[in-house]
């Protein structure tokens, strides 16, 4: 009897789930059917990396109240990194932050200077400056910011420039290199490598008005490069981003920077051919 009334007991548990389990599928229908654009919004939630750097903890309470409430309103998930100084920040900084909020007059290290050091490591974070002080403004524009705030901020303003952000971003959609140095880390997208060279052991990639080691040799750089269809390997010692060549004269390529690269003669004609696919690619 006791093992009857234990198995009618499972049984029950059972079927008390299966029911559980088939309501909760029922209302996830009823609501996928009532706003199946809210339901594919829901399911497609990306996170945002979003970072706060203000020396005021005040302040830094009160966007972050205006952000959350944007966050309901749009659906979308932001994830918080808290900095209050450019020098904490830098020391910590992360290659797949999306966008930064950069007080402009902090104590130790300004955000003019933070922003300028950033964008040496990044050039795809959005940068918004905040400030109280409207002669800095014109001053942020040099490091690429998205735009600028006024303290206090008004949740107004904060929207239309989130707006704004988020009907240009594509951070997360163009690949990009992620290498760290004696320098510092370093994000570079894919696009905006112009060559690299052999340096040693290492490469020297060239990016953007500078250059720096990645701690790779040739071989597994271009292989990594090689695997986005606007990369050749034209020597031994080089692999060039072809979107940057104006031109080939014998065993010399012309970048549009003025520069020049060797060709090795062995690798003259499948570079020739990888050239003429890709420029008829974009034509």
């Amino acid at each position: 009897m006791e093992r009857l009334f234990s198995q009618q007991q499972a049984d029950l548990i059972k079927f008390s789930l299966i029911e559980i389990k088939m309501r909760n599928l029922e209302k996830l229908f009823s609501q996928q059917q009532a706003d199946p654009i809210k339901y594919r919004q829901q399911e497609n939630t990306e996170v945002f990396r979003i970072v706060i750097c203000d020396d005021e903890d005040t302040l830094i309470g009160e966007l972050r109240g205006k952000l959350e409430q944007y966050a309901a309103e749009t659906g979308r998930e932001f994830c918080y990194f808290i900095y209050h100084d450019g020098s904490e920040l830098l020391e910590e900084y992360k290659p797949d932050y999306d966008l930064i909020f950069m007080d402009i007059k902090m104590d130790k290290l300004n955000g003019l200077k933070t922003a300028e050091a950033i964008r040496r490591m990044d050039s795809g974070v959005g940068l918004i400056f905040l400030t109280s002080l409207k002669q800095y403004v014109w001053k942020g524009y040099e490091y690429r910011a998205v735009n600028y705030l006024l303290k206090p901020v008004k949740y107004g303003v904060l929207k239309m420039e989130l707006d704004r952000y988020f009907e240009h971003y594509q951070g997360k959609d163009q690949p990009y290199l992620s290498f760290s140095n004696d320098s510092g880390r370093y994000k570079v997208f894919y696009k905006d490598i112009i060559y690299g060279e052999t340096d040693k052991r290492n490469v020297l990639l060239h990016f953007e008005g500078q250059s720096q080691v990645i701690y790779k040799n040739m071989k597994e750089v271009s292989a990594l490069l090689c695997a986005h269809p606007q990369f050749a390997r034209c020597h031994q010692s080089f692999v060039v981003n072809l979107s940057f060549v104006k031109g080939v004269e014998g065993l010399e390529i012309i970048l549009n920077t003025g520069e020049r690269l060797a060709v090795s003669q062995p690798r003259r004609k499948e570079f020739m051919v990888k050239m003429t696919e890709y420029w008829g690619d974009m034509l």
